[in-house]
């Protein structure tokens, strides 16, 4: 977690940076869940009890996210 500016006080140069370098990283994080959560099934709530169903869905949402990545970068380079 990034530090929080104590009161009445201002964060050491060290401090402003660490937060930066955290906060770069949670922006990709968030990118990333973001994208998989284009997918409808991973967005919402499904009703299905069976065992392992739920971590199938999110396998296949990440693989077709990375898939979208991947033609992404391909159609920049070309």
């Amino acid at each position: 977690m990034p530090t929080r500016k104590p009161k009445g006080k201002n964060l050491s140069e060290k401090q402003k940076q660490e937060n930066r370098e955290i906060s770069s990283f949670r922006i990709l994080v968030e990118h990333a869940i973001g994208g998989v959560k284009r997918c409808r099934i991973v967005k919402d709530r499904f009703r299905c009890y069976k065992d392992g169903f739920e971590d199938t869905v999110m396998l296949i949402a990440c693989g077709l996210h990375n898939f979208r990545i991947s033609l992404k970068n391909n159609s920049i380079e070309t």
